[in-house]
């Protein structure tokens, strides 16, 4: 349970704070540079110019204020499942799922805006990897959050 609520904590502090990514295949690594300074990350693995970085900077920083919002739903539910543990009833459980997929469509649509706006100040292959970057975050961050999570009973 102190792991579950340690992971919960972690993902919850990188989805909402907003703060790093390079390559690697050590999920744990990525999760803890993500949770240490994501913006930092996106900028090494960008590597905008001073014209991009001008205008593509506040653009990011819109785009983690509106991702914030499915993220903090997202966390919130599964915080709720940690919270019910074996009590967990049908209608609950129903609800709990619901808000996931809700927050999960509604980051795919902001994810999708993102993209187009990205790709009106950045190059396309900038704002494809962008769109990686972001992908491979979240990734880590709901596979880290999923294994310390056991399965509805």
């Amino acid at each position: 349970m102190k792991k579950l609520l340690s992971v919960l904590v972690c993902t919850c502090v990188a989805w909402m704070a907003g703060p790093a990514f390079a390559q690697t295949s050590d999920s744990a690594l990525l999760l803890a540079k993500v949770q240490a300074d994501k913006k930092a990350v996106v900028e090494k693995s960008l590597n905008l110019t001073a014209e991009e970085a001008k205008k593509f900077w506040p653009l990011y920083d819109k785009f983690q204020k509106e991702l914030a919002a499915p993220h903090r739903e997202y966390a919130l539910a599964v915080r709720d499942y940690v919270g019910a543990e074996k009590s967990m009833t049908d209608a609950n459980a129903t609800r709990l799922a619901r808000v996931v997929l809700a927050a999960s469509v509604s980051e795919a649509k902001i994810r999708e805006r993102q993209f187009k706006e990205a790709s009106k100040v950045l190059p396309g292959i900038k704002a494809a990897r962008y769109v990686q970057i972001e992908n491979k975050i979240q990734a880590v961050q709901r596979y880290e959050t999923a294994k310390a999570i056991p399965l509805a009973e």
